[in-house]
């Protein structure tokens, strides 16, 4: 069965899944990222001046919770009717928005991908090192056949700096149009196309608020040109 949200992920380029994680599920989640990310160096936990985790990279090489959300049927049946029943779990990062160390992004797409290696080509560009993974800039055609679940540990309100986007901006270079700002409860899980154009403003000052994302991303298969996913787990049909 086709998931009710699977229309408006299709059209509007993103969708929320609400009410996916329980408040017990949610507090072991956060316990376990606090312990395993403040023991990693810098450049896999990326911290603020005052110690702070507010990034992370690698996450799925680090604690079986990526694993642990994956069995939950809602995820599963949201990614095969999206990418079909071969895909994978590709990249898994951390974000936190801690009281005291905000920050924003300006508008922008989820363009960059973790592979094996750096290869030549004329598709894939703008190769970097991540925390010691290669990455690259992937092809519009790869970028269509992902699928990112963002996982919120916490509310997601005016006061810690929303997730604003642009619906329909994945299938289109329109910039002139509209923008919405996507609220949401802890639990709820956001899913977005990686060519969606988003942006986050800082949290108010004064917020004692986290906004903690475990962001997830999807493939539907293998690369091409010789490239490969730097992780690829699969999504088991069972479980």
């Amino acid at each position: 069965m086709v998931p009710h949200w699977f229309d408006p992920l299709q059209r509007r380029g993103f969708a929320v899944v609400p009410g996916v994680f329980p408040a017990s599920w949610l507090g072991s989640a956060q316990l376990e990222l606090d312990e395993v990310l403040k023991q990693q160096a810098d450049g896999v936990s990326i911290r603020s001046s005052k110690g702070a985790v507010y990034a992370a990279r690698n996450v799925l090489e680090l604690t079986r919770l990526p694993r642990e959300a994956l069995a939950h049927s809602a995820l599963r049946e949201l990614l095969f009717a999206t990418l079909g029943d071969s895909c994978g779990l590709v990249r898994v990062l951390f974000f936190d928005k801690p009281p005291e160390r905000t920050w924003s992004l300006p508008w922008h797409r989820d363009m960059t991908i973790a592979v094996q290696q750096h290869r030549h080509s004329e598709r894939y560009g703008k190769p970097t090192l991540k925390a010691g993974v290669p990455h690259v800039e992937a092809p519009r055609e790869i970028l269509e056949q992902m699928l990112t679940l963002r996982i919120h540990l916490d509310p997601m309100t005016e006061d810690n700096g929303p997730l604003e986007v642009q619906p329909g901006s994945h299938a289109t270079d329109d910039p002139a149009l509209p923008t919405e700002t996507v609220y949401l409860d802890a639990g709820d899980v956001f899913a977005m196309r990686p060519l969606l154009r988003h942006r986050s403003g800082a949290s108010r000052p004064g917020t004692s608020l986290h906004r903690r994302v475990l962001h997830l991303e999807f493939a539907a298969g293998p690369l091409d040109e010789g490239f490969e996913w730097h992780d690829f787990l699969p999504v088991s049909t069972n479980g």
